[in-house]
């Protein structure tokens, strides 16, 4: 049984898991939305949802700005992508509490009839 048992394991290895998430989470910083197939977007999109919290909290506070980016950096692996994240992502935010993604259906794909999804950001 899988009660309380947290995250998808989305049928891969935890390595390849956690370097599918990541990337996932930088192509999505990077470009504001992406196709991808609804499993993999739902087990994204709370992790994307904290760092933008994480953002927000470091762009508000100065005693918690380093301290905020250390924690970006770590999930996210590559610089470019905490620039964009503190500097164009969270100021966009600001003003609001949560639920800074949307997930809207596609359909199913032709190969492998799994359900599509596009996960992007709402506009701030």
């Amino acid at each position: 049984m899988r009660h309380q048992v947290a995250g998808k394991k989305l049928g891969r290895p935890s390595g390849q898991r956690r370097a599918l998430r990541r990337t996932l989470v930088n192509q999505l910083i990077e470009h504001d939305r992406i196709r991808t197939t609804r499993a993999k977007a739902l087990a994204i999109r709370k992790e994307v949802e904290e760092l933008v919290s994480v953002a927000k909290v470091g762009n508000a506070e100065e005693s918690k700005k380093v301290h905020a980016r250390r924690i970006a950096a770590a999930r996210l692996g590559q610089a470019a992508s905490v620039r964009r994240l503190f500097d164009e992502i969270a100021p966009r935010f600001e003003k609001r509490k949560g639920g800074y993604t949307r997930i809207l259906r596609l359909g199913r794909r032709l190969g492998d009839a799994a359900e599509m999804v596009l996960l992007e950001f709402v506009e701030g």
